[in-house]
């Protein structure tokens, strides 16, 4: 609730973006970042102004291309961000804030309550993922069958 004394605790005003993460959210966020793999050159970017650079573009939509120039360079910016994608880093990220949330929150880590509507039931009693994916997979004709095919002339 944005009351006068809550107020300043979100003020992003002293940021050089407003998408740029505090200190304290740095001191969330860093740990998980995973360190320089072994035997290479050492790590000569700076994490943080990559996830800052990740989280400009989140946050304002922006193409890659017009990222401002005091950020790391669109190339390693994107990356980063597939590599933290594709190692699940950002998984964790997500998942520790989640926490988080929840415990300021004062809630359980995991949810206790689930809410299931008509269409979720619906689609379980069909087969549910399987039969979504057998539904927009496109049909495969084999090549006997195929137009194509039949305009090749066979060697004898």
């Amino acid at each position: 609730m944005w009351t006068p004394e809550n107020r300043p605790k979100y003020d992003r005003s002293k940021l050089r973006y407003p998408s740029d993460l505090t200190d304290d959210e740095w001191a969330v966020i860093g740990p998980l970042i995973p360190p320089a793999k072994r035997g290479g050159n050492k790590r000569t970017v700076d994490v943080r102004g990559v996830v800052n650079g990740v989280m400009y573009i989140l946050s304002t939509g922006c193409q890659w291309a017009a990222l401002p120039k005091d950020l790391p360079p669109r190339s390693t910016v994107n990356d980063y961000l597939r590599r933290w994608d594709a190692d699940r880093t950002l998984d964790r990220i997500h998942h520790a804030l989640y926490l988080l949330c929840r415990e300021r929150a004062g809630r359980e880590a995991g949810p206790t309550a689930a809410i299931i509507d008509s269409q979720s039931v619906k689609g379980a009693e069909k087969g549910g993922a399987a039969s979504i994916r057998r539904a927009t997979t496109l049909a495969r004709r084999s090549k006997a069958r195929s137009g194509t095919s039949w305009s090749i002339p066979r060697a004898c």
